[in-house]
């Protein structure tokens, strides 16, 4: 049994919050004990909708001051973080610290050294990128040097996909330190579909075929190319259903209406994440239209679980997971011909899809996609054997 003190700031209630509680719950499924510790605790909290956005959570307000103050605010949480985390740490006595990367917190680093234990860094994003690209940074010299500190400081450094691994390598992270571990599932929720009651649950019809996505919608999602491929031929009367809300629903229900076909296009909104695998199988198709170049999207290893046939953009983070024409179709990201052509392929065959679904669920259990998978994975390679 080794013991774990996990740390985690995040605040959001999304698809981060799900990743800690599944995290923290194979952990301890898997033997091992367990103490949180965290501004906002996760562990005993109930599934929250995968579709809501991040970063409103109680502590919402913090996104609405100025960068500059946020940014103080990220990094001076360092230092509570670290006290918290040695106190914690010497009443637990833990064998490992393990701590989902957050922008500017150097706390776990900071503890682990004081407690003698080695450092567990789950990254899935590479956050001075990322954050500079999106809400910019006041003091991204200071957020460079933080994080390389952190990365190159920590024992493993556990990467979503291997593109993330290649970029923190880039960082100065030493490769053997360097661990890909992938957002997973618990299969055994995936094993008993039921889709007459899973559209009667969404409100929607029998007897059509249904487009799925499952997330809070923006614009870079590109679900704008799958309602206007609605209008097509490709896709006969193929409805649309979006699990979720999100800032780029109003213009979607608004292209679908002037295009003529709104009444195929279902915003079922938000559901609570513990219902996901249950609402799956309502879907004949599930989409990934666009995803950044080194996420690992939860969603598209439920939507393999679920066994279902999956249209994907053909990006090296995806092909670590998938193989085209095997367990999914893949095609050139941003092509809204290619994409809708490949739905309307599946659309059209279902054989095809069922191929498909069986070849993804497939390779889901293959490649061990599952949380208690990661939990063996970082362990092990912890312990210096084949991760």
């Amino acid at each position: 049994m080794t013991r774990v003190l996990y740390h985690h700031r995040t605040q959001a209630e999304d698809g981060q919050a799900v990743h800690i509680r599944r995290m923290i719950a194979a952990f301890r499924a898997e033997g091992h004990e367990l103490r949180e510790e965290a501004m906002v605790p996760r562990a005993d909290q109930p599934d929250l909708a995968e579709a809501s956005p991040a970063g409103e959570g109680r502590f919402s307000r913090l996104l609405r001051v100025p960068n500059l103050v946020r940014e103080l605010a990220e990094h001076g949480y360092s230092w509570p973080a670290a006290r918290r985390l040695v106190r914690a740490g010497r009443a637990f006595g833990p064998d490992l610290l393990y701590e989902r990367y957050a922008f500017g917190n150097r706390g776990g680093l900071w503890a682990s050294r004081r407690l003698g234990c080695p450092l567990v860094l789950e990254v899935n994003s590479p956050m001075v990128e990322e954050l500079g690209r999106t809400r910019g940074l006041s003091l991204r010299g200071l957020a460079a040097r933080v994080e390389g500190e952190v990365f190159r400081g920590a024992d493993l450094v556990c990467a979503v996909t291997g593109v993330l691994a290649g970029m923190l390598e880039d960082l100065g992270v030493p490769r053997e330190r360097l661990l890909v571990t992938p957002n997973g599932v618990d299969l055994e929720a995936f094993d008993a579909p039921d889709p007459a009651a899973a559209r009667a649950e969404l409100g929607l019809p029998h007897g059509v075929p249904v487009l799925g996505f499952v997330g809070w919608v923006r614009d870079w999602h590109r679900l704008d190319l799958v309602v206007q491929g609605l209008e097509s031929a490709a896709l006969g009367e193929a409805h649309l259903a979006i699990v979720g809300g999100g800032p780029a629903v109003p213009d979607l229900l608004e292209a679908a209406r002037r295009a003529g076909v709104a009444e195929r296009l279902h915003l079922v909104g938000p559901r609570r994440h513990e219902r996901i695998p249950g609402l799956l199988p309502a879907f004949d198709v599930a989409l990934v239209p666009a995803i950044n170049p080194y996420a690992s999207p939860l969603k598209l290893h439920e939507y393999m679980a679920a066994g279902l046939a999956v249209v994907a953009p053909d990006q090296p983070n995806l092909r670590e997971v998938l193989t085209n024409g095997e367990d999914a179709l893949l095609v050139t990201p941003g092509d809204g011909a290619a994409l809708v052509d490949a739905c309307g392929r599946l659309v059209a065959d279902g054989a095809l899809r069922q191929r498909l679904g069986r070849g993804a669920r497939a390779s889901l259990e293959r490649q061990e996609l599952t949380w208690r998978g990661n939990v063996r994975r970082v362990l092990a390679a912890l312990q210096g054997g084949p991760a």
